[in-house]
Order: C-alpha cells, then sequence, then structure tokens
C-alpha cells in the first residue's frame, strides 16, 4: 500500500530593510500611545511626526532597492492603521475628547474608522485612481492635523483650565474633520510626480534651506501650518475643478443655443433676400395688366390673328 507523498511547502523569506523601517514606524505608533495613557501628550505628539518619517522612508527604499513584495504592502497598511489611525484617535481622546463623555469618544472613533476606510479604500484602488492625487486625505497628514494641534497648543502653554473649555471643541472640531476628509473624494496632490533624479533650478535648493530653517526654529508652529495648509488645498483644488466644470458647461450652452439661432437667422435673411424679387414679379404683371387694361377693347383685331396686329396696335394707342 503506497502513501501520498507531500512535498515541504516552500519557504519565502520578507525583505528586511523596508520592513525594517515599517517596524519603527510602528513603534512610534506604539509608543505614542503609551505616552497619552501617561499624560506626556507633547511626546506623544512628536511621536506620530517620527512616525510620519518611518512610514515616507520605508515604500522609497522598498521601490529604490527593488524589494517591493505584497507582505510589505500588507504590512504597512497595519503600520499605518496603528500610528495614524488608533494612535491619534486615543492621544486627542486622553488629552481634550474625554471631558465632553459621549461627544468626545464618538467624535474619536469617527476619525479611528475613517482611517481604516481609508486605508481600506486605497489598497483596493491603488490601481484605478490617478497616481498624481490621493482620493480623500491621506492618513499621515490627518495624523498630522491632530498631532500638530496638540503640540502647539502644550507649545504655547494653552493647557489652563479656562483654555481647555474652548480647546475642547476645537480639538473636537478638528478630529472630526480630519476623519471626515480621510473618507471624502476631494483630490489630494500625491507629490509621486516629483522626479527626484531631475535637476532642478538653484532657488528650489534655497527654499529648501530655508523651509529647514523655519522648521528648525519653531517644528510645532510649522509643521501645523503646513499641514493645514495641506489639508485645505484639496477643497480649494476640488472648488477650482467644479468652477472651470461649469465655466465649460456654461460655454458650451451658449454655443449650443447660438448654432441654433444661426439657422433661424440665415432663413430670415434669405427671405429677405427674397423679398424684393417677388416685388419686382408681382409688379411685372400688374405693369401688364395696367397696359392691357389702358388699351382699347375696340381696336382688337376681328380675324383672331393676334400674334402680329396686337402690338402695332399697342403701339399706335401709347402714342
Amino acid at each position: 500500500m503506497s502513501f501520498p507523498s507531500f512535498s515541504r511547502p516552500r519557504r519565502r523569506g520578507i525583505y528586511i530593510l523596508p520592513n525594517l523601517f515599517t517596524t519603527a514606524a510602528l513603534f512610534c505608533g506604539y509608543f505614542a500611545i503609551v505616552q497619552a495613557m501617561n499624560h506626556r501628550y507633547e511626546v506623544a505628539a512628536i511621536a506620530i511626526f517620527v512616525a510620519m518619517v518611518f512610514d515616507g522612508l520605508d515604500g522609497r527604499i522598498a521601490r529604490l532597492t527593488n524589494t517591493q513584495s505584497e507582505f510589505g504592502a500588507q504590512y504597512d497598511s497595519l503600520s499605518d492603521m496603528v500610528c495614524f489611525g488608533a494612535a491619534p484617535a486615543l492621544v486627542v481622546y486622553e488629552w481634550a475628547l474625554m471631558s465632553l463623555g459621549k461627544v468626545g469618544w464618538i467624535v474619536s472613533f469617527v476619525y479611528c474608522a475613517g482611517a481604516a476606510l481609508r486605508l481600506a479604500r486605497f489598497n483596493t484602488n491603488i490601481d484605478i485612481v490617478d497616481k498624481r492625487f490621493f482620493q480623500g486625505l491621506p492618513s499621515p497628514a490627518a495624523a498630522a492635523l491632530i498631532a500638530g494641534t496638540v503640540w502647539l497648543t502644550i507649545d504655547n502653554e494653552l493647557t489652563s483650565p479656562d483654555d481647555m473649555v474652548w480647546l475642547r471643541w476645537v480639538a473636537c472640531l478638528v478630529t472630526f474633520f480630519a476623519g471626515i476628509s480621510m473618507v471624502s473624494n476631494v483630490p489630494y496632490w500625491s507629490g509621486k510626480s516629483i522626479n527626484l533624479r531631475k535637476s532642478v533650478p538653484f532657488i528650489v535648493v534655497i527654499a529648501l534651506v530655508l523651509a529647514f530653517a523655519l522648521g528648525a526654529f519653531y517644528p510645532p508652529g510649522t509643521f501645523f501650518g503646513l499641514f493645514v495648509a495641506y489639508a485645505l488645498s484639496g477643497y480649494l483644488y476640488a472648488a477650482w475643478c467644479w468652477w472651470r466644470q461649469r465655466q465649460a458647461k456654461l460655454a458650451a450652452r451658449e454655443q449650443a443655443e447660438a448654432s441654433d439661432a444661426k439657422p433661424d437667422a440665415e432663413v430670415t435673411d434669405a427671405e429677405a433676400d427674397d423679398a424684393p424679387e417677388n416685388d419686382e414679379a408681382d409688379d411685372e404683371p400688374g405693369e401688364e395688366d395696367d397696359e392691357a387694361v389702358s388699351g382699347d377693347g375696340s381696336d382688337a383685331p376681328e380675324d383672331g390673328d393676334s400674334g402680329e396686329s396686337a402690338p402695332s396696335q399697342r403701339e399706335g394707342n401709347v402714342d
């Protein structure tokens, strides 16, 4: 009796370099959650920004070293859910939304669910949408809005009980805006069209130096301002596209109305051109009738030969 032989499944390895950066980003997200539980909110916000740096490096390193894999893509997506979904929601809830009761945790959950839906939609539509634009606000930018709000207010010492009365609602609105923007269809520039191997003017290098200097001078305000501008840029671009489409529709409608009115104008012009000819045609029989009436009927030939005698008699009557 022979037994079936089973071949040992081949083990597939993983690339260590890009997944190492993904693990570092995951560690920063988990570290932010732990620090928020210990009421060290500024450290938690900074950890979220550091996670953004590692998350931006893992994909680029994988493309540069040709080490992309399906495992790395799924691992990066799960890491993003922790770093930019769960961590910012828990940090802002512990910092400001807890005192709002049900409103606070519901808004925090809206953000967390928005991040999960955003990542799921991105993974399923990665080969469909335009590479130049993201569909909805990216989860790292949404997390930067919340972390920047926490970091900026703590750095400016706006954490007294009197300040927290209105600051809680500001944090609530920022969290709700970030969560809804992630699941919206607003287009955001992805930056993937930038070619780092292409030469640029010297002024671009100067601008980068100034940006680094400004970031080093006041990091909370610089980072928060940049991501607020990026979050609003999608809505401004969507409004501009809507206005252009509206203008194009109005122009097409006006052109269609003009083309419909043009044949009517041509018919009117043709009738106007034909009117004098018709008048002349109407006048000619009238003149002949008048001449016929002015002629004396008694002069008509009695023999019935009107072909030659009628003109001579008519000329005689005229003279």
